[in-house]
């Protein structure tokens, strides 16, 4: 039985358009893959509060979290992941990357040209065809 993990991504955009992508360091697992940032969401904890703890701890800056842009399940080689993406706001500070190897700000017609984790690519696609 493959371990089942539930982990919260933020889908973050700027003034001018653009969606903040993060770059997994080779010390993590899918290394060099591209990913919307977030993390596991901890027993007795809700998504919101997880996102907004998550990207405080990964990227120093507080958000707000808004509201759910993508739930989807994918099943990779050693494990499955519930991957919700929540549409969320800067509040204070400036992104920055702490266990990232790489954060830089995209167009959303532009996402499609990064090799993104594949249980991100259907909020990519999402994101791309401006659906929400």
């Amino acid at each position: 039985m493959k371990k089942q993990v539930k982990v919260v991504a933020a889908i973050i955009e700027n003034d001018n358009g653009e969606i903040l992508c993060a770059l997994r360091s080779p010390k993590m697992t899918l290394p060099n893959l591209w990913e919307f940032p977030g993390g596991k969401v901890e027993a007795n904890e809700g998504l919101k509060s997880a996102i907004e703890r998550e990207i405080k701890e990964e990227l120093d800056c507080t958000i707000e979290a808004l509201d759910i842009f993508n739930d989807i399940t994918h099943e990779y080689d050693a494990f499955i992941i519930n991957l919700i993406c929540i549409k969320c706001n800067i509040k204070q500070g400036i992104p920055t990357a702490s266990e990232h190897s790489k954060l830089i700000w995209l167009k959303r017609e532009n996402l499609s040209s990064l090799n993104w984790a594949p249980a991100d690519i259907p909020a990519v696609n999402q994101l791309i065809k401006n659906i929400q």
